[in-house]
């Protein structure tokens, strides 16, 4: 004779197993927080740096070592960091159920021990430079998810995020060899170039998050 399972048991049980998707769904959303969080925080710590400029200016000018929004910065880049921890563990959880390797969500992992050191070391710490420079391995996670994802439209939209990833960070590299006459094009400019290279990541995030959500129809 076998062992009847209480009913309240198989309830329970089931429940379960439907708030674990449920949860998941809502932490892709910490994605498309992440991002938000940056731009709103960003735009209030410029807001409290007397003279400084979004257009000009680098944002790791916003929290340098002694400036107002010092600490601030750092809390910043901290709870961002935060966001995109949580954003990878959803994501991991989101492929491993679909049966997809978990690969992207180890990229993202390393964007926000990245971002969070940029934030803890202000500039000029040496570490600034050197989490920043370590950023370029979470750069690739677009180019990551279109190679391990069995879905066409995380695919096209992976590559297209990861190719504006690429010009970003072409443009952003002038700053380092500085041919006179591109630079002296872009210098004007450079809060709005270096800018381009996380606004081409965070909305990969953001659109990453969305098209990782339970669709009602197949690809």
């Amino acid at each position: 004779m076998t062992d009847k399972v209480p009913s309240s048991s198989v309830s329970a049980r089931g429940a379960q197993l439907n708030r674990q998707p449920f949860m998941t769904n809502h932490r892709l959303w910490f994605g498309p927080i992440a991002a938000l969080v940056l731009v709103l925080g960003i735009f209030s710590i410029g807001v409290i740096t007397p003279g400084y400029s979004h257009v000009r200016q680098t944002v790791s000018e916003l929290g340098e070592a002694g400036s107002p929004g010092q600490v601030a910065f750092s809390v910043l880049l901290c709870l961002v960091a935060t966001c995109l921890i949580i954003f990878a563990s959803a994501v991991a959880r989101s492929l491993r159920v679909s049966g997809q390797p978990t690969l992207p969500a180890y990229f993202l992992g390393a964007m926000a021990i990245s971002t969070a050191g940029v934030g803890v070391f202000s500039f000029p710490h040496p570490l600034h430079n050197v989490f920043g420079i370590s950023e370029m391995v979470g750069y690739q996670a677009p180019l990551v998810a279109a190679l391990v994802s069995n879905s066409k439209r995380v695919k096209v939209f992976s590559i297209i995020m990861y190719v504006a990833v690429l010009l970003a960070i072409a443009i952003n590299l002038v700053a380092l060899v500085r041919p006179e006459e591109i630079w002296n094009q872009i210098k004007p400019f450079f809060g709005v170039v270096q800018r381009s290279l996380f606004a081409s990541w965070f909305i990969w995030c953001a659109g990453y998050a969305v098209l990782l959500m339970p669709r009602r129809r197949s690809d």
